[in-house]
């Protein structure tokens, strides 16, 4: 068993025991009434696992039903604990201001009391969630550069990312996203990773020659369409993946670079290529030096980390991946791991980098107060 999957059942566990314990306080079940509870507690624990079997096993039906009460479930299930966490500081301060003046605890402070707000609070966050998740943002700035010539039109780059393409987000879903890619009119369309999260089989959940493919392949960018491999990429199958992003129309960058007019685009493989087996590519740092000068300099790299050999030859990094968190309060974990997780931001030798909150969504099919997002970069000339 992976370290990772030890991981995420140990913490996912331990969510469902807090929140266990916490009913059991407020409410008092009978014995059979907590074995069931458990049970049920117990399903939803491993249900993202059953989730990938059906999924890996071509029941693409049986994967979906599951994992839309198991995602929404999940989602909930954080904003609930996160909830009884927040009323639980509460009580604890005002357990130690009764006890100092010899009071008694307000009954609005009692486990019953608590658990209910907790829970109308999660719940009603969960409503708002799924439809904010669905409430496609456009973002947009501009960068100035004197590697265009004066005379220059514009040029746009609309970006995409973690889209997540799979048992949740279907077609709806990537009709909404590529009305505000086609209403922008794009020269460029990126997209920076995990564009799937399904297997890719007809007996799975995405057919490479199927309706999402062409979708996407629908969209005409006159300048380019160019892609790079995300975390997710991996897990659905690299070659697969390759071959659906291929006929959605983008060229797939893996170590490479691509010119489009007066800009170069520069592609690297997510990390998690080195748990398949396959070959390092060269150092982005390599590759970027090799680019020919007074091109603007795009680099298209998933998680929006700076490697400092390579800051200083790139003008714009365009990343995604840290969704914003998806769901508040977890952005704040997140922000532990990346210092900027969404947003434009100045590196260290002056570059900038455009971080995305996403287009799609990643287990819960939720966001709270981490809206999707679509991204216009208009590059004009300086003067």
């Amino acid at each position: 068993m992976s370290l990772f999957l030890i991981t995420f059942l140990t913490l996912y566990g331990s969510m469902h025991a807090y929140a266990f314990l916490r009913l059991s306080s407020a409410y008092h079940p009978s014995r059979a009434g907590a074995y069931i509870i458990g049970v049920l507690f117990v399903l939803m624990t491993v249900a993202p696992l059953l989730i990938r079997l059906c999924e890996w096993n071509g029941f693409a039906r049986s994967a979906t039903t599951i994992a839309w009460i198991g995602y929404v479930w999940m989602g909930t299930l954080f904003l609930l604990c996160s909830a009884l966490l927040a009323t639980d500081i509460v009580r604890m301060a005002g357990w130690g201001i009764c006890r100092m003046s010899g009071s008694d605890l307000p009954i609005l402070l009692g486990a019953r009391h608590t658990f209910n707000i907790a829970l109308v609070l999660s719940l009603s966050a969960t409503i708002y969630s799924f439809f904010e998740a669905r409430n496609i943002n456009t973002e947009q700035f501009t960068v100035t550069t004197a590697k265009l010539p004066p005379s220059s039109s514009r040029i746009r780059i609309v970006q995409i990312s973690d889209v997540h393409l799979g048992l949740l987000v279907r077609e709806y879903r990537l009709k909404s996203i590529l009305a505000q890619v086609k209403a922008a009119k794009p020269d460029i369309l990126v997209s920076t990773g995990d564009l799937l999260d399904g297997r890719l089989n007809r007996q799975g959940t995405l057919d490479v020659h199927g309706e999402l493919a062409q979708m996407l392949a629908s969209i005409k960018a006159p300048l380019g369409k160019f892609a790079v491999t995300g975390n997710h990429e991996f897990y659905a199958g690299i070659d697969q993946a390759i071959a659906f992003t291929s006929k959605s129309g983008f060229r797939m960058l893996r170590g490479a670079t691509a010119a489009a007019g007066p800009l170069s685009f520069t592609g690297v493989d997510d990390p998690a290529v080195l748990n398949t087996g396959e070959p390092a590519g060269l150092p982005e740092s390599t590759l970027l030096r090799a680019v020919e000068r007074g091109r603007f300099k795009i680099l298209l790299k998933h998680r929006p980390e700076i490697d400092q050999k390579s800051d200083g030859l790139f003008d714009l990094q365009l990343s995604g991946h840290a969704h914003k968190g998806q769901i508040f309060p977890f952005t704040l974990l997140v922000r532990l791991k990346y210092p900027v997780i969404d947003g434009t931001a100045t590196t260290a030798a002056g570059a900038q980098l455009h971080v995305s909150r996403g287009s799609g969504t990643w287990g819960p099919p939720l966001r709270f107060m981490a809206p999707p997002e679509v991204t216009i970069i208009d590059v004009v000339p300086a003067d």
